[in-house]
């Protein structure tokens, strides 16, 4: 028996059955497949995307009377794959073969119509009518705080489990969904903005700008001191675990302790539960002896060593220098060996901060890269190359689990290669960056894959808290990093983030770290082959925001008497008149473009500058004459360009940094650097009088 479901004979599965058949498995697994008749299939089986999750069916969660009818759909759809003519009129994201993870998620939705149904006294699938999905699907439509993405996804779900049923060895007849044949908009509720990753809110500059800085200092200054203190409690560690107990390793003890004693010196302990313990391992390793040997002899009454300890509580100083440094001093007076461990997650962390927010990559392509993913280039930028998971498919269409390698590399900025370094020096060559085993310091658990997305938000959360005592021990209040004000840093918004801060160019500790304009080409070089896909879309969007900020607030500002000035000062006005149309928008990829794609709308803010660029290719003196870029190089903005404006604000910044300078100029510096900084403000209180000189305003350009 055969269906157009499939090329394989149907079958119906026996309770030994594997859940997945072999010919599915990925061959990275190496575990056992649970029988069709347990209580749990693990998806682990079909996962090879090292970032994917590892979630397991439950089926004892599902309603008896339906559990078995949706156990044998849920084998089919693991197991076989629905018709490329099933896909005719589906939108690109269906494919015949699901993933691990979506299948579980698949099932999650099923489990919840299973409970519906359940509920309304429907005991098997062949009631399953169309008049009860057109009723379940009201039911969705009208939940709270669901999206209508959210829903659609549901809807896809249930049509799947239409299909599958239809093409099973013992179909129960569930109907057709009635939104397959007559559309979603009856089921789905009203539509919102749009939501991914251009719905999601970039970091604010306060909390991105100390969060970088401290990622890149722990990446570049701090990971050999990080990493030797590691190296020397596994040392003393292993060492421990092979020491014998022999009458000369006691002595050793004694003496240890009594010269602490005699000399007044803490003894080594570390905290635990709110109180503090002897550091038995440190001691042990420092000493040669094995642990039980060290906790008998610090537990011995004649030598009164635990009421000393409370007394005299010491840390657990390791043998090496410290050398990474902060304004030209040691950030730590010494490395600690109850702290190795923690240290080394925040360097993974750091190189995980820093790799999300320079290269442009999603959480999943940092996740998928391995050592030697960034080999040192004979000439040229660095290139990194890896693999993309979120639209691999086969020659079929279907999913890859695998993922495929990337067609054009990413351009890495030196940052991001000195943290692809040091993950280096931490995993196994061959191995993830990211390697869960190895990362999983504190446990040491066995794991499959990388560290999951879910541990790395908690992982920078806490990060955040870490450098933010360090700042304050420092005396660097001014790099604590504050909470975000639209909740958790997570790890979706760092690429958000980069398009934000390229875009707008702001100041602050963000604007220290990185050059903006060489970020831009190198992120925009990564993804040049894939025409606008990825980051592209983000940057476009981004500009298109911070372009029609820009005239909203120019148009503002002109409304209420605000001057103008500059060569450009007609066109600017021309460009601020149109910012009503930006009110209340979202902007879409294709309206971002539409936006850059307008020259008469071409206004730049550099506030770095004291100025505004009204962009014009062919006049700017930004570029060279046989350069043909889209939007200004602000870094190198010219104040004889004909590009330029100013207004009555701009002016105020410019004489409030030209009394800046001037105080600079009298009270903190010598001589020679003293008259620069003069000189220097009085080119800018010049350019202040030139726009008074020059300024018009709306009600001038209208009469």
């Amino acid at each position: 028996m055969t269906s157009a479901y499939t090329e394989l004979p149907l079958i119906i599965p026996g309770p030994e059955s594997p859940s997945i058949e072999p010919l599915l498995v990925v061959a990275s697994y190496q575990g056992t497949v649970n029988p069709y008749s347990a209580p749990t299939w693990p998806m682990a089986p079909l996962i090879d995307n090292p970032s994917a999750p590892r979630e397991t069916i439950h089926w004892s969660k599902f309603p008896d009377t339906t559990r078995e009818e949706f156990r044998l759909v849920a084998w089919h759809m693991v197991n076989r794959a629905l018709p490329d003519t099933f896909l005719t009129g589906k939108v690109p994201s269906w494919r015949t073969r699901q993933s691990g993870p979506s299948i579980y998620q698949a099932v999650l939705i099923w489990r919840a119509f299973a409970h519906w149904l359940d509920k309304r006294g429907i005991t098997s699938l062949d009631a399953c009518t169309e008049e009860v999905f057109h009723d379940y699907g009201l039911h969705l439509s009208r939940k709270k705080k669901v999206s209508r993405s959210t829903v659609g996804s549901r809807l896809t779900a249930l049509t799947r489990l239409w299909a599958f049923d239809e093409g099973s060895a013992l179909p129960r007849g569930i109907a057709e969904p009635p939104w397959n044949r007559e559309g979603r908009d009856d089921y789905l509720p009203a539509a919102t903005s749009s939501g991914g990753e251009n719905a999601t809110e970039p970091l604010a500059p306060a909390t991105m700008g100390p969060l970088l800085i401290w990622a890149l200092r722990v990446v570049e200054d701090f990971a050999d001191d990080i990493l030797a203190a590691w190296a020397e409690k596994r040392r003393l560690t292993a060492q421990v675990a092979q020491a014998e107990a022999t009458p000369a390793s006691r002595a050793a003890l004694k003496a240890y302790f009594n010269d602490l004693v005699e000399q007044g010196q803490p003894i080594p302990s570390h905290n635990y539960r709110g109180g503090r313990r002897f550091a038995l391992t440190y001691i042990a390793g420092l000493n040669g002896a094995p642990y039980g040997q060290t906790n008998n002899v610090v537990g011995s009454r004649g030598l009164g060593l635990k009421e000393y300890m409370l007394n005299n509580a010491g840390g657990c100083p390791l043998d090496i220098p410290v050398t990474g440094l902060v304004a030209g001093k040691p950030w730590k007076l010494s490395l600690d060996f109850t702290e190795a461990t923690a240290l080394m997650r925040h360097l993974g962390t750091a190189a995980f901060i820093v790799l999300s927010y320079l290269t442009g990559m999603r959480p999943q392509e940092v996740l998928g890269l391995r050592t030697g993913c960034c080999p040192d280039p004979e000439s040229g930028r660095h290139l990194i190359y890896g693999h993309v998971y979120k639209t691999a498919t086969d020659e079929n269409g279907n999913y890859r689990s695998e993922g495929e390698l990337r067609d054009v590399p990413w351009v890495a900025v030196a940052p991001a290669v000195s943290a692809i370094r040091v993950l280096e020096r931490i995993v196994p060559d061959g191995a993830l960056l990211f390697d869960g085993a190895t990362h999983d310091f504190i446990n040491r658990r066995s794991f499959v894959g990388a560290v999951t997305l879910s541990s790395w938000r908690s992982r920078v959360e806490d990060f955040a808290v870490w450098v933010s005592e360090l700042a304050q021990t420092l005396e660097r209040p001014h790099e604590v990093v504050p909470a975000d004000p639209n909740g958790a840093i997570g790890t979706e918004r760092f690429r958000r983030t980069l398009a934000w801060h390229i875009a707008r160019r702001p100041g602050g500790l963000v604007a220290l770290a990185i050059q903006y304009g060489h970020l831009r080409t190198a992120v925009s070089a990564g993804y040049a082959s894939r025409s606008r896909d990825g980051i592209h879309q983000l940057l476009d969007i981004e500009t298109a925001r911070a372009t029609a900020d820009t005239l909203t607030t120019l148009n503002a500002d002109l409304t209420n008497g605000v001057g103008i000035s500059g060569p450009a000062a007609r066109r600017a006005i021309h460009a601020a008149s149109q910012a009503p149309a930006f009110a209340g928008t979202v902007f879409t990829d294709r309206a971002a473009r539409a936006v850059l794609k307008n020259p008469s709308l071409a206004v730049h803010d550099n506030p770095h500058s004291y100025l505004m660029c009204v962009y014009n290719r062919e006049k700017a003196l930004c570029h060279r004459r046989t350069d043909r870029r889209d939007a200004p190089s602000l870094d190198r903005c010219q104040p004889t360009c004909v590009n330029v404006v100013r207004t009555d604000h701009h002016a105020d910044q410019l004489i409030a940094q030209a009394e800046v300078l001037e105080k600079q100029s009298v009270e903190l510096v010598p001589a020679p650097l003293a008259q620069r900084l003069q000189a220097r403000a009085q080119r800018l209180r010049d350019l202040a009088e030139n726009h008074q000189r020059g300024r018009i305003t709306l009600l001038e350009t209208s009469t």
